[in-house]
């Protein structure tokens, strides 16, 4: 039998399981693992987690604590089942907040440290705001990798490559959500996704200008978008996405080709301006602002859960 899209895609690109999910994670055998506070929070709500929920309930008495616990401990037991990283996010109630982000980012390393997970195993996610790519300089210069989440601008993009972080992961599905909503009519369909486009254009400038931080396209709302950014850095999949590649075995085309040009790198974004193009995108800021609150809720139902306890 021909290969499926699934293993054609894992030879030209690195493969994410977008997921807390253990039994998803063993069965599709990703590069790497990521989490949020959403997964989480689904996560902790599934009858093979409750030994884990109750650990973290036992340990630490602070709802918050309790729920960095938990999310280091899900992490803990991804790792062993991946070759590469864990991606554990910072509570995103600090996303604008530099000093409280690089703390709490050394926290999560101690706390997978007890677990006797080494730092190189870990990525701290942290949202894409000025304050967190700030705060991910600092990280990056002490040896602690970062994931950039909620990134939907080239802006972003920028300042992420500007602070030298390990890797961001621009969400395409969003994007699309976003113009879907604006422009109904509109056909976004394969090369027409705007989310496709933004990913395309930012893995096309870091590969040009010689950038060493690593494009994973996240967020996807079909197995199309995840077609068209074939040969990207890595793509981080949901699990009912890599069952659909699985599934599939006719061909797949490489999309997106390091073609080893080389440009002088333009100067860092400053602050002001990062601000100013920032604002000139309603898209990106929209869903910045609207990624931040709803991983803020699913943080608060997981901390209420957990005070349950």
């Amino acid at each position: 039998m021909s290969q499926s899209k699934l293993e054609q895609l894992k030879n030209m690109t690195d493969v994410v399981a977008d997921t807390g999910d253990i039994e998803a994670i063993a069965k599709y055998q990703p590069q790497d693992a990521t989490t949020n506070p959403s997964l989480v929070y689904k996560a902790a709500q599934l009858a093979q987690y409750q030994d884990l929920v109750k650990e973290a309930v036992a340990m630490h008495q602070d709802p918050k604590q309790a729920a960095d616990y938990l999310a280091v401990a899900l992490g803990k037991e991804i790792v062993k089942l991946v070759p590469g990283r864990i991606s554990t996010e910072v509570d995103a109630r600090l996303s604008f907040d530099r000093e409280a982000t690089i703390n709490k980012a050394r926290q999560l390393i101690e706390q997978y440290a007890k677990f006797d997970v080494e730092p190189n195993r870990v990525l701290i996610k942290i949202a894409s705001t000025w304050e967190g790519i700030q705060a991910a300089k600092q990280l990056e210069s002490e040896g602690i990798q970062c994931n950039l989440t909620l990134l939907f601008s080239f802006a972003q993009a920028r300042a992420c490559a500007d602070a030298g972080v390990t890797l961001i992961s621009p969400f395409v599905g969003r994007i699309l959500d976003w113009y879907k909503q604006q422009q109904p009519d509109q056909d976004f369909s394969g090369a027409n996704d705007p989310g496709v486009q933004s990913v395309s254009r930012i893995y096309n400038y870091y590969k040009q200008h010689s950038y060493d931080t690593i494009v994973m396209g996240a967020s996807f709302r079909n197995t199309q978008e995840i077609e068209e950014l074939a040969g990207c850095d890595r793509l981080t999949i949901s699990p009912a996405l890599l069952e659909s590649l699985s599934n599939d075995h006719s061909a797949l085309e490489r999309r997106l080709i390091n073609d080893a040009s080389t440009q002088e790198k333009e100067a860092a974004l400053s602050e002001a301006q990062f601000r100013f193009e920032s604002n000139q995108d309603a898209m990106a800021t929209e869903k910045l602002a609207e990624g931040i609150r709803n991983f803020i809720i699913d943080q608060e139902k997981l901390e209420a859960m957990l005070a349950q306890q």
